[in-house]
């Protein structure tokens, strides 16, 4: 039950020639063009585990409606994967700056040391 579609193009870089690879998505087949194959088949193998995951826990046969609801799912992971990006990037942050300031506060108290023994000298 496989159905050809038109080849579509998927985003390359300028510098990179696009292939040509088939993919097999819920018993579909897609022609697409990638300058990667195999992360685009990768992706692929991705979206068909989502829907068949869908698929089994859900009663519908329709293929659009599980097409559907395995991108919302992968929308859900996304956003997800989003608010935790962000979190761990103001985290990082957080910790260069107070990185920043130790490492400030401790080159100012051995400045003061190293000046000390001068200062006694003299």
């Amino acid at each position: 039950m496989s159905n050809d579609t038109n080849p579509d193009q998927l985003p390359a870089s300028p510098a990179t020639a696009a292939s040509a690879v088939s993919v097999d998505i819920y018993d579909q087949i897609y022609h697409l063009r990638g300058s990667d194959p195999a992360y685009i088949e990768a992706l692929a193998n991705s979206v068909d585990a989502k829907m068949r995951a869908v698929a089994e826990h859900g009663s519908t046969v329709d293929s659009l409606r599980v097409a559907v609801l395995a991108a919302l799912n992968i929308a859900d992971e996304l956003a997800r994967l989003r608010q935790r990006y962000d979190a761990l990037s103001r985290s990082v942050n957080q910790s260069q700056t107070t990185m920043r300031n130790r490492a400030g506060s401790l080159s100012g108290m051995l400045d003061d040391i190293l000046v000390e023994p001068t200062r006694r000298a003299g």
